[in-house]
């Protein structure tokens, strides 16, 4: 199976400029995106032949994920059951007959940190959600996490540390996440550094390769040995950030 993850950053936005042509070239068997921003009314026709599914945001331009499958899932839920976040659209659930496929928007802690709290809480829900999950079949993860792990993960760690993204309570959540029993699939191939999934848009960023590895596959223990690639599409545009690919 091979499952391909973006943040679009605005999913009609991302059709305008091309780049569903370009991931369409993957064939992926399931197609997941962050930050569609799309309500279901205004969502465009792409991909046809998948089936659909959606979680938008109460608030209007905001937010919002969806994944697109060749093969009908199981059963299909929306949100981990605490309102504060499902209210914002950031988890899709699909149950397959192996696996629980998770497409994630996780928050953004903001400049000022101002949402930090926000996003940490949502963290400790999210995993504790995971593991009662994990119970039943093992899971894959992916989406926009909002966070570069390590000083591998971002071009320049001294000039963010501490700001939104790198914040030591951010960094040490997702050690604690993998820890728990999770593995980062990128770095089970890939050691170095110099990959990255979002580079801003000010200052030429991404033509330089200043970036942020932010976006990720996260696989449950049981199914390590099962992954067989994990890649960063660098080279499609359209987004501030770039998709990402798992075969699996």
């Amino acid at each position: 199976m091979k499952i391909l993850s973006w943040n679009v950053n605005g999913l009609n936005a991302v059709v305008g400029k091309g780049g569903i042509l370009a991931i369409q070239k993957e064939n992926a068997d399931v197609y997941c995106f962050q930050e569609v921003k799309a309500t279901r009314e205004k969502m465009p026709q792409i991909l046809g032949g998948y089936h659909q599914y959606h979680s938008h945001a109460e608030k209007k331009g905001y937010s919002g994920v969806s994944v697109f499958s060749k093969e009908k899932p199981m059963s299909v839920r929306e949100g981990i059951g605490v309102a504060e976040f499902d209210s914002e659209g950031r988890v899709l659930v699909l149950e397959f007959k192996d696996f629980f496929l998770l497409d994630i928007y996780f928050p953004n802690s903001n400049r000022e940190l101002s949402r930090l709290d926000y996003k940490l809480r949502f963290n400790d829900k999210l995993l504790k959600f995971c593991k009662e999950l994990e119970r039943k079949k093992p899971l894959i993860l992916t989406g926009d996490f909002n966070v570069a792990h390590t000083e591998l993960d971002i071009a320049r760690p001294r000039e963010n540390e501490g700001n939104a993204g790198f914040t030591r309570e951010e960094r040490a959540w997702f050690t604690k996440f993998l820890e728990d029993g999770f593995v980062d699939t990128f770095r089970q191939f890939t050691k170095d550094g110099d990959h990255y999934t979002w580079w801003a848009y000010m200052g030429n960023a991404r033509d330089r390769n200043i970036g942020w590895r932010i976006d990720y596959f996260v696989v449950s223990e049981k199914l390590k040995n099962k992954v067989k690639a994990s890649k960063i599409l660098s080279d499609i545009m359209g987004s501030d950030h770039c998709p990402i690919v798992l075969e699996i």
